[in-house]
């Protein structure tokens, strides 16, 4: 079957995901990977601090394409630039770059925009307004100019959310509606799938298809089942798959989601179609 691992980086690629051992960041990423469920080793992910050792790990857990997420705020930057370095030479990468229009104004952000598309050629852009300086929320006005644009150009975006935002109150599903209904063809990812708001996001994802819940690590914690559940039913092609990697093993995270009991036409749907379809794959 093939899949889509909607959130996938490289331990190198940032401090944040344990590219230097030892560091607190490192031990961080150890302590989420138990947190998350992860079995065995908790510094698998130390294999990826070379560009071999991490697309052998994307080919040994057989992804069809691994999705590496940029970030753009003010404490922790990504430089687009790198992505396209990590992905340019490798048809199973992806690349999702991140923007910050607080930090660097509207008509900059959309001058990236058109570099991460047209001159890089990544797939879509991240935006984690819950993280800006100050946080925001993402119908916050500053974001609909971006909004606007990315929907005009047929650009998908990305919102990162969950429990890890600086003040849980910016991890608040109910503010996509506005976002989902006034640009109905931008879809939507939910990284995160904001939780531990699960209901909230299933409820605004129920009425608004533009909507793509990706709950990756999150998805073997409770309460996420119910987000499971409604992947079995009418959001079977809105979820999508992601392991989080590499703070969740890839081919375990797969086993886990296989072991949910989809029926297989829903599970290539969620492990494929759904991200095949927001990239035009």
């Amino acid at each position: 079957m093939k899949i889509i691992d909607m959130r996938c980086r490289p331990a190198y690629l940032h401090d944040f995901f344990g590219a230097n051992v030892g560091s607190e960041a490192y031990e961080t990423a150890k302590w989420l990977n138990r947190r998350v469920g992860a079995r065995g080793n908790d510094e698998h992910f130390a294999r990826s601090l070379t560009k071999e050792g991490f697309l052998a790990e994307v080919k040994e857990a057989k992804l069809s394409y691994a999705v590496v997420v940029g970030r753009r705020t003010p404490t922790q930057q990504i430089d687009n630039d790198f992505l396209y370095e990590i992905v340019k030479d490798h048809k199973e990468l992806l690349a999702i770059g991140g923007i910050d229009p607080a930090l660097d104004g509207i008509d900059e952000t959309i001058k990236e925009i058109d570099k991460i598309v047209d001159k890089l050629s990544l797939n879509g852009v991240n935006i984690e307004s819950g993280f800006a300086s100050p946080p925001r929320h993402p119908d916050d006005k500053i974001y609909f100019p971006i909004y606007e644009y990315l929907s005009a150009k047929n650009i998908p975006l990305s919102l990162m959310s969950g429990p890890t935002t600086p003040d849980p109150t910016f991890n608040d599903p109910n503010r996509l509606a506005k976002i989902a209904q006034t640009f109905p063809k931008l879809p939507i990812i939910c990284y995160h799938g904001y939780y531990p708001n699960i209901n909230q996001l299933i409820g605004v994802a129920f009425r608004y298809e533009n909507i793509f819940p990706t709950p990756d690590m999150y998805a073997f914690l409770a309460p996420s089942q119910a987000l499971i559940e409604a992947g079995k039913s009418f959001l079977q092609d809105q979820l999508l798959f992601g392991s989080s990697y590499p703070f969740r093993p890839i081919a375990q995270s797969i086993e886990d989601f296989e072991a949910f009991g989809f029926k297989e036409e829903i599970l290539n749907k969620i492990f494929y179609k759904n991200a095949a379809r927001i990239f035009g794959l």
